[in-house]
């Protein structure tokens, strides 16, 4: 049911989406312009890319502990890395949005709700040595070679949190300064992803942003999506049908955009 869910929201997306020329707001025509359709290749991809293609070659085993709403291909306990990468890692497009993302608006708090094997991690760590990425992963095993993965590519303005969002998210929004930037990759329910909205709302500052992954994952992902877009300090909402973008900036008027990408 999710993947006809997917399916046709794809559709509608692909008949609704407009590209920049489209686009009337100043901030938004931008940042489509000069981010999302950037084709730059900035100097850290090439090395995360092969650290991915090394990870769908593996055949190690990891146990799995899930504890969102499961996976849409295999809920087995245990899991090769190859298909771990292959199923929950992001596509090489939108991890490398994701940096220049982070580039663009030069975050230097980040959060990360979902670390798997670390590859959108290790996009958004490579943007600003400068920054602290604070990624949260509940399955251990996951987390330890996502802890490997960073050390193979030199990365060391990341900390990791080892536990259930529940139980790290209210402590490490209190102990950091505000966030810049968040990405809601964990957890696709809707009850859960609104609890998370809400929680780190309380710590953003007008130019933060946040990313959620898998907004047509399901009916439930998508009713959460809606709903955050209808909230009162939501301003500017950009839907790339796979990620959806939120902006608070109190000087923007109310407006929604969905952009081919």
């Amino acid at each position: 049911m999710n993947k006809l869910h997917t399916i046709l929201n794809y559709l509608i997306y692909r008949f609704r989406s407009v590209n920049e020329h489209a686009i009337h707001s100043p901030f938004v025509f931008a940042l489509t312009r000069d981010v999302i359709y950037n084709k730059v290749a900035f100097y850290s991809y090439e090395s995360i890319e092969d650290l991915r293609k090394q990870l769908l070659g593996s055949d190690e085993q990891l146990k799995v502990v899930d504890l969102g709403a499961g996976s849409q291909v295999n809920n087995a306990h245990s899991r090769p890395i190859s298909q771990i990468a292959r199923n929950a890692a992001k596509p090489a497009r939108y991890a490398q949005l994701l940096f220049r993302i982070c580039n663009h608006f030069q975050a230097h708090t980040i959060i990360e709700l979902g670390t798997s094997l670390g590859i959108s991690t290790a996009y958004m760590a490579s943007a600003n040595s400068k920054s602290t990425v604070h990624t949260i992963e509940g399955s251990p095993e996951i987390a330890q070679k996502a802890k490997q993965n960073f050390k193979q590519l030199g990365l060391h303005n990341i900390q990791q949190h080892t536990r259930n969002f529940d139980d790290v998210l209210p402590t490490l929004l209190e102990q950091i300064p505000q966030p810049d930037l968040i990405f809601f990759d964990g957890n696709h329910r809707k009850d859960a992803t609104l609890k998370y909205f809400e929680l780190c709302l309380k710590k953003a500052h007008n130019e933060t942003v946040f990313i959620f992954d898998d907004i047509y994952w399901s009916k439930e992902m998508t009713e959460a999506w809606e709903e955050i877009k209808k909230h009162d300090a939501v301003r500017v909402t950009i839907d790339l049908f796979f990620i959806g973008i939120v902006f608070f900036r109190k000087e923007q008027k109310k407006q929604h955009f969905v952009i081919k990408f």
